[in-house]
């Protein structure tokens, strides 16, 4: 099976969306399953994990409800308040719905005081032990902190969203590999190969740019521990789709087929415990 581990959806309001600002004129705009097939067709791809875009419950509704009425949803990234005193009663709402695969929150817009604080530690145990998994979305500037709640929860699969962020746009890349090999030691800990080029420069971004950062993750994680992931439609903002997809496509050229065949979609269906839909 083939997988684009990481993508969103929204039917925009400049409210809600309010984080997509003037800069952001090309993302201003409804984003539905009907909008990424023709993408995932292109690319032979099988399907697609949506990965929340709204912090609040009712997110979790709108992608579950795109994933019960599209076959190409393999399943949904959705939001908690993992701080929240009614944390339990949340996820027993959440029980039966196999499409729900895991949770995640903006934490690069978070200090870390909150996500080492006892109430968010405790609320990420009870997902983790509940078989949920975990997307880590933050700079790499916080890997540090990051791995100090790493180490407070229990050994069970997380991934890092989007490489961590790293200043790809500067050039810059040995203290963010230091920190990065930090999680890597760690076997159950994923990374996706996502969110590039939009960390690099918008209009003159290569792909000869995004190799270097793409060897040291392959380096540290292995093909098994990786994810291609499109972030589309946030990746339009620097690429088109079949952009985003060639530059991991043909970054991966070098590896064996198995290899290659775990990146895109492997190890996406067994962290998610992804299964084909009808």
């Amino acid at each position: 099976m083939r997988i684009d581990a990481h993508q969103h959806f929204w039917n925009y309001d400049p409210i809600e969306y309010d984080w997509i600002n003037s800069e952001m004129k090309v993302i201003a705009k409804t984003f539905l399953p009907k909008d990424l097939k023709p993408h995932l067709d292109n690319c032979n791809l099988d399907g697609s994990i949506a990965v929340q875009a709204r912090e609040s419950l009712e997110e979790n509704d709108f992608l579950l409800a795109l994933a019960r009425e599209n076959s190409k949803v393999l399943g949904v990234v959705g939001w908690l308040n993992l701080a929240d005193q009614n944390l339990e009663i949340t996820l027993d709402k959440y029980d039966q719905l196999s499409d729900l695969k895991g949770f995640r929150e903006v934490l690069q817009s978070k200090e870390s005081d909150y996500f080492l604080s006892e109430g968010f530690t405790e609320g990420l145990k009870k997902i983790l032990n509940s078989g949920y998994k975990y997307d880590i979305l933050v700079f790499e500037n916080q890997l540090e902190s990051i791995l100090q709640m790493v180490k407070s929860v229990p050994e069970k699969p997380m991934v890092i969203d989007h490489l961590a962020k790293p200043k790809i746009k500067a050039g810059e890349w040995k203290e963010w590999k230091k920190n990065l090999s930090r999680f890597a030691e760690r076997d159950y800990l994923y990374c996706k190969l996502s969110g590039m080029v939009t960390e690099a420069d918008w209009a003159q971004w290569s792909k000869k740019q995004l190799h270097p950062y793409m060897e040291i993750a392959l380096e540290l994680f292995g093909p098994e521990r990786l994810m291609f992931g499109s972030d589309w439609p946030v990746c339009q903002l620097a690429g088109s789709y079949p952009e985003v997809f060639h530059a991991v496509d043909q970054f991966t050229d070098q590896l064996s087929k198995d290899e290659k065949e775990a990146i895109f979609g492997g190890t996406a269906k067994d962290f998610y415990n992804i299964e084909a839909k009808e």
